[in-house]
This record gives C-alpha cells, sequence and structure tokens, in this order.
C-alpha cells in the first residue's frame, strides 16, 4: 500500500454520529464542529424522548461509543488543530480526546491551500520540538520547497536526541546544511504528490501524530491527521522501508 492508497482508505471509511433527542441548533453545532472530520452527524428522536440529548458513534453497521452531547460539545471546545503553536497547545493535549474525539483517529480535511498545511505541520513540528526526541519525517514533494524550510529544520535537526528526515523530488540542488537533517531525495510519484509529517513520539504512543495529504489539485490538499499510533507507525516504517539515503549533509 502506497501512501496516496492510505489516504484513499481513511477517506472511503467514513463514521457516523447520531444525535438523539437533541434540537435543531444543536444537531447543526455539532455538524459545525466535525465539519473537517470523517464523519456524517445525524438527527433522531427515540419514541420516550428519553434519554436526554446523546449521541451514538457507529462504524458501519457497529456500534463504537456513545455519549451525552453536553460531554461531546465540552471536550472539543477551542480545540483548533491548525492554531499556531503554543506553549500548551490544546490540540495535543490527549485529556480533551473523549469519549467521542478518542474514536475520530483519523481526522478527514478537503482542498486544504498551503497556509492552512504549513499551520497543519507547524502544530507536529512544534510537539517534536518540545519532547526534543525521537524521529520526525517531512515530506516536502520538491527539493525547491526544502530550501524554504531550512530555518525551521535545521532548528530540528540541531535537537541532539531529535532525528529529522527530510524527503522530496529533484528538482534542484540539495541546500546546504550544518546539522544533521538526512535529506531523501527520491524519483517517485508519491513524494512529488503527497504533504506529510510525522512524529514517533519518541516511541510514546500518546505523543505520536501525523498528516499526510495529497495534492490533487494545484496547491489544494485533501488528506487526514492522525494521533493514532499504529497509523503513524504505518507511515513511518513505509517510508523507512521504502526511500533509502541518497544525501544527507
Amino acid at each position: 500500500m502506497s501512501l496516496i492508497e492510505l489516504i484513499a482508505g481513511v477517506e472511503d471509511h467514513e463514521k457516523t454520529l447520531t444525535v438523539f433527542n437533541a434540537d435543531k441548533e444543536t444537531i447543526a453545532t455539532l455538524r459545525e464542529q466535525f465539519h473537517d472530520r470523517n464523519l456524517s452527524v445525524f438527527g433522531e428522536h427515540t419514541p420516550s424522548g428519553k434519554p436526554e440529548a446523546f449521541a451514538v458513534l457507529a462504524d458501519g453497521d457497529e456500534f463504537v461509543t456513545a455519549a451525552a452531547i453536553e460531554t461531546i460539545l465540552d471536550s472539543n471546545a477551542d480545540i483548533d488543530p491548525t492554531a499556531e503553536p503554543q506553549t500548551t497547545d490544546p490540540a495535543f493535549d490527549g485529556d480533551a480526546y473523549r469519549p467521542i474525539l478518542d474514536h475520530l483517529d483519523e481526522t478527514m480535511f478537503t482542498s486544504y491551500d498551503i497556509d492552512q498545511m504549513v499551520a497543519a505541520s507547524r502544530e507536529i513540528e512544534d510537539r517534536a520540538w518540545r519532547i526534543g526526541k525521537g524521529s520526525i519525517h517531512s515530506g516536502f514533494q520538491k527539493l525547491s520547497i526544502i530550501a524554504e524550510q531550512m530555518d525551521i529544520y535545521e532548528q530540528l535537526a540541531g535537537k541532539s536526541g531529535l532525528d529529522v528526515h527530510a524527503y522530496a523530488a529533484p528538482d534542484a540542488d540539495v541546500p546546504d546544511h550544518d546539522t544533521d537533517l538526512t535529506i531523501h531525495v527520491e524519483r517517485s510519484d508519491e513524494i512529488e504528490r503527497t504533504w506529510f509529517v510525522a512524529y514517533d513520539g519518541a516511541g510514546i504512543d500518546v505523543n505520536k501524530c501525523a498528516l499526510l495529504a495529497e495534492e490533487r489539485e494545484s496547491r489544494a490538499f485533501y488528506g487526514f491527521w492522525t494521533y493514532d499510533p499504529s497509523t503513524v507507525d504505518w507511515i513511518i516504517d513505509h517510508l523507512e522501508s521504502t526511500y533509502g539515503l541518497i544525501e544527507s549533509r
């Protein structure tokens, strides 16, 4: 399976959230709250109108979890995965993902522009910087794009405990750098078409996160971010097993 096939698989695997005994305004709020997730929200009423507003998450015909509406609204308050990095970042606060959100590991988005992709990437880069250990793998599509991000990636590579890898197709010379940044130069369709940042969390599952997207239109990206450790592990394993080192200094 390729990176592009993984994106397509996540895109096709939509969950449903059925909201029972809630008013139209609440349902509309939840639809807006989850608009960038691979999730459909529906409203229903039980014959007795009880219990009061609650929601059921399903994966196809399979029950996943249920929760009170108030709990879902509270647990997702103020979370913005594309916000500018902060010292304490609510988008990376594992305690916030309860009890519905922790079952929505892959967050699908559509038609992100460059600014949105950069903001989402910065969240993962910031986490790797703050933890300062492990490995981070980033796909830039082209070498000329890496050159524009060298300041940030040299800072990351300057962390003694952090192993930093960048992937790109050759359209320019390999940028000069003085740190242990590893640059993989690859003539590969998936490297040219995808933008990704994957951090292994220094081997700790709750710290693992990744962003993976495909450029389907000119500078418009379709993909997902994930906090699911098995998905992050698969992305990194795929990169390490598929692409060898060509240029590292």
